[in-house]
């Protein structure tokens, strides 16, 4: 599920989802339907259609991980801090 199997290909492994979010919000921050809208529509040129609940497990990963956190009820990457 988090990483591409025999079962799971490439695209739908939430590593794969998790990095589309982080590139929509590298540059600056997004609310949740933003990110959403940009991901889908970035698949949906490919061909390659993405569910909201996978979606959501993918930021739920990030989130995990500590990759990403929510300001002011936008969607930013979380940056290491340097001690």
């Amino acid at each position: 599920m988090i990483l591409p199997s025999k079962f799971l290909p490439a695209d739908r492994a939430l590593i794969t989802v998790g990095g589309e979010v982080l590139t929509v919000i590298n540059e600056t921050p997004r609310s949740v339907s933003e990110v959403w809208e940009r991901v889908s529509a970035d698949r949906r040129t490919r061909g390659q259609i993405l569910g909201f609940d996978w979606f959501t497990l993918a930021l739920t990963f990030l989130y995990a991980v500590q990759m990403i956190e929510m300001s002011d009820g936008l969607l930013q990457i979380r940056r290491a801090v340097k001690s």
